[in-house]
């Protein structure tokens, strides 16, 4: 799975056709376009773009191209198509993206449902890629050294929402945090961010309900995405006894607490949560749903007994 390096963030807009370059380049009215880019000879790494600088003392810079088909969700494999998955493997289609995060964005658009329909009128897609590496030198760092990741970010969905105004565009897609917006989500949630408040999560990180079929009465809920933000995920265990709504509320304040805080909570730390009672905390290199990441399990320390093979170590958790 890629990781943060050659591109530090990464999201997509889909189209219902191939924009021209003249058309984003009239949306971003307001962006200095530093260069201007024929396609590379393998649509994989780039399609015609544009370049918008970004931290220019740090070489940084967003580039911007358009894919003339769909988003290519099975990302590849060695074997049978080689260039896709070294493109992919290298964080071409995002730092965070894993093979099949489209559908399941699509599965888990809770807030919009008219979002998978908008995705599966799409023909094309227009990448905006964040990255301090062009033309660096071999020792030169990947990461500048004040490195601001909620800067960039910021910065990424704005190029983003300037992109959604252009003919054509159907919805934004976030790789990352398998999440699906529409313009005037993206616009709420944007213009309801203030500098050094809360930022806007719900904006790039989703959160998924998995009923865990094999283990009932057991569910699973989780976040997807903090990584953008260079903090960890959080996935919790519950019996369905418990409000949905309320554990979802609870894996968002704690995400946030982690972002103002830093990396505070560790492995076996509790905190008040759903039910009125404490919830566990568990560090886990692997979650129970993809894409892998490393997690904090929560469970609620109710006396329930966890299936095997959700936990370890196995049994009641109290």
């Amino acid at each position: 799975m890629p990781q943060k390096g050659l591109f530090t963030q990464g999201a997509v807009v889909l189209f219902e056709r191939e924009p021209a370059l003249d058309e984003l380049e009239e949306a971003l009215t307001h962006f200095t376009i530093a260069v201007r880019n024929p396609a590379h000879e393998h649509w994989e790494l780039s399609g015609p773009s544009l370049l918008v600088p970004f931290r220019p003392e740090h070489r940084g810079a967003v580039a911007i191209d358009i894919v003339s088909r769909v988003w290519p969700d099975h990302m590849g494999d060695p074997k049978g198509d080689s260039m896709l998955f070294a493109a992919w493997s290298m964080g071409h289609f995002g730092p965070g993206a894993f093979p099949g995060g489209l559908e399941r964005a699509m599965q888990n658009s809770w807030h919009w449902d008219a979002g998978p329909a908008q995705v599966d009128r799409h023909k094309a897609f227009v990448r905006i890629r964040t990255s301090y590496v062009f033309g660096a030198k071999n020792d030169d760092p990947v990461f500048p050294p004040d490195y601001d990741p909620r800067e960039e970010l910021l910065f990424n969905t704005s190029i983003a929402r300037a992109i959604l105004t252009a003919p054509g565009a159907l919805c934004y897609f976030n790789p990352n945090g398998e999440m699906l917006h529409r313009l005037d989500s993206i616009e709420e949630c944007l213009d309801e961010y203030e500098p050094g408040a809360t930022l806007p999560q719900r904006l790039w990180c989703n959160v998924r309900l998995i009923r865990l079929t094999d283990h009932e009465p057991w569910m699973l809920m989780d976040t997807v995405g903090m990584a953008q933000l260079d903090v960890v995920d959080h996935e919790a265990l519950f019996p369905d006894e418990y409000e949905p709504s309320e554990v979802a509320g609870f894996l968002r304040n704690i995400a946030d607490y982690i972002l103002q805080r830093g990396p505070v909570i560790k492995n076996g730390d509790t905190a008040s949560g759903p039910g009125g009672v404490d919830w566990q905390a568990f560090s886990r290199d692997e979650p129970i749903y993809k894409p892998p990441r490393p997690v904090l399990r929560w469970v609620p320390l109710d006396g329930s007994k966890v299936p095997p093979a959700l936990t370890h170590p196995p049994g009641t958790v109290h």
